[in-house]
């Protein structure tokens, strides 16, 4: 992976190149004892926010084994995962390979991504529930709820999804922000048929007022997005992505820094054409963030001032 980007933060460069993934998968898939491993190299970047090394986001984030866990299959319709899982909040996953674009969006970067713990699946008719006890934000401190609730016929499916932190802590990381304190929800519709993939959703985020932890004021966000994959013939495909997120709060009442500083806003637009043949494949991508309300010092550039990021970012692969 290589990638460009203007106005970039203090500490960050201009261009830089990447492993995005070199990972491999040991998994049984059969009978009551299923398990799933996940191993390897990763990168996982994000709009607005800076471009971690590869060795840096596995060091500071979770590690060369990102995700796994054993899963215990009692019955046909039920499941039950034990170890470090995928989150069930958001339309987008953790790694680039699993996603339309190469990049996070905005919204993504409300959410937490791996969690550890245990989760209960179970199916019945055209739903789907799953309900988790996990450590939220990779906190090692297990006192997160989450649960979702899907509802699928023929193209269309629905999704609800939230989850919340019964607990506090002070403890924060660069995989454990201040997010990790709060709630949050999501409601998600996906429509798929043919050459077509429509997915737009709503998601609303919370982090409550605690002085015992840090957070003077609390604050929360709204934000919405649209997603959108139609295939071409020949391995090619446009996806592309829409998305404006808002804060709440304000630098005079000392709120907590969710977005572009206390009272942020922005919106973002990603396109990625990507080709693919056989196992090879290939894809750019053109995103452009925009803060439209924000502390001065809490946005890019060197100084935090300028409100606009343009990147240009090209991935290829393999995938076995």
């Amino acid at each position: 992976m290589a990638l460009w980007q203007g106005n970039h933060v203090l500490g960050d460069e201009p261009t830089q190149a990447a492993v995005s993934n070199g990972q491999v998968w040991i998994q049984k898939t059969d009978g009551w004892f299923q398990f799933y491993v996940q191993a390897g190299a990763y990168n996982i970047p994000a709009l607005a926010t800076p471009f971690l090394a590869t060795g840096k986001t596995i060091g500071d984030l979770y590690g060369p084994v990102p995700v796994g866990f054993v899963r215990l299959v009692p019955a046909k319709t039920i499941s039950i995962m034990i170890g470090a899982l995928p989150t069930l909040m958001g339309a987008e996953y953790t790694f680039t390979f699993e996603n339309m674009n190469i990049e996070r969006g905005l919204l993504w970067n409300q959410e937490n991504a791996i969690n550890r713990g245990i989760q209960v699946n179970q199916t019945v008719g055209k739903f789907t529930a799953s309900l988790s006890w996990n450590d939220g934000f990779y906190s090692n401190r297990y006192s997160w709820v989450s649960g979702s609730l899907t509802y699928a016929t023929g193209p269309h499916s629905v999704t609800l999804v939230g989850m919340g932190n019964l607990g506090h802590t002070a403890f924060q990381t660069l995989a454990t922000p201040v997010q990790n304190n709060g709630s949050m929800c999501a409601l998600i519709y996906t429509y798929t048929k043919g050459s077509w993939i429509v997915q737009p959703y709503f998601q609303y985020t919370d982090v409550p007022t605690n002085p015992k932890i840090g957070v003077v004021q609390g604050a929360s966000t709204r934000g919405g997005a649209i997603l959108v994959n139609h295939a071409f013939r020949h391995g090619f495909s446009l996806p592309g992505r829409l998305e404006y997120i808002s804060s709440s709060g304000n630098a005079a009442e000392h709120s907590v820094n969710l977005l572009f500083g206390p009272g942020g806003a922005g919106w973002s637009i990603t396109l990625t054409p990507t080709f693919q043949f056989k196992r090879f494949f290939i894809r750019g991508e053109l995103s452009f963030v925009r803060a439209t309300s924000y502390t001065p010092g809490d946005v890019f550039g060197p100084t935090g001032m300028n409100r606009d990021q343009p990147r240009g970012v090209i991935e290829a692969g393999f995938l076995f």
